[in-house]
């Protein structure tokens, strides 16, 4: 359990169940990016009402490596996924841990989730015996998302572009 902002949150497997809070968490921040003006990130639509991405979110629930940060009422409040690399990023030149997806409410009184499951994943990569971490975010905008991968740790190591969708992987060595 960590504490963050004034919620107690208990960070668990995710399983399949956990896909439609997920989703909510998407769709959260997508009206998010919305107000700030960022559309180009995600899009303007629910995800929850787009059957690929629906997919695509209860795929990731359902991976070895997902997990959900959970409130004090049992509300799902963030969602990280590690695995193996992207399909669309260069192949690692070594073993390494993946940070496939990382969600998190926009809530102030989750603040500092999406810092404390990045160090989560750190914890995960040692007990695994893997040195190596890797991330791939949107590249565009303000930049601010880099930014935040930075502040955890994380440097540049190239940028990729799918269908016009900037991306920037970076990388962390513990």
């Amino acid at each position: 359990m960590t504490e963050t902002g004034k919620d107690l949150l208990n960070i668990r497997r995710a399983g399949v169940a956990d896909a439609p809070a997920v989703l909510g968490l998407f769709d959260e921040v997508i009206e998010w990016f919305m107000v700030i003006g960022n559309p180009q990130q995600w899009g303007t639509e629910a995800w929850s009402s787009i059957p690929r991405r629906i997919i695509q979110v209860t795929d990731a629930c359902a991976l070895p490596g997902a997990w959900v940060a959970q409130d004090e009422q049992g509300r799902v409040r963030a969602f990280l996924a590690l695995g193996e690399a992207m399909p669309y990023v260069p192949a690692a030149t070594g073993p390494e841990l993946y940070v496939r997806v990382l969600i998190a409410s926009r809530d102030a009184r989750v603040r500092g989730i999406g810092r404390r499951l990045m160090m989560f994943a750190d914890e995960q990569a040692r007990a695994a015996g893997v040195e190596d971490l890797r991330v791939d975010c949107y590249g565009g905008g303000s930049g601010e998302l880099v930014r935040f991968y930075e502040s955890c740790g994380y440097t540049r190591l190239s940028t990729f572009n799918v269908d016009g969708w900037p991306g920037q992987v970076l990388g962390r060595r513990l």
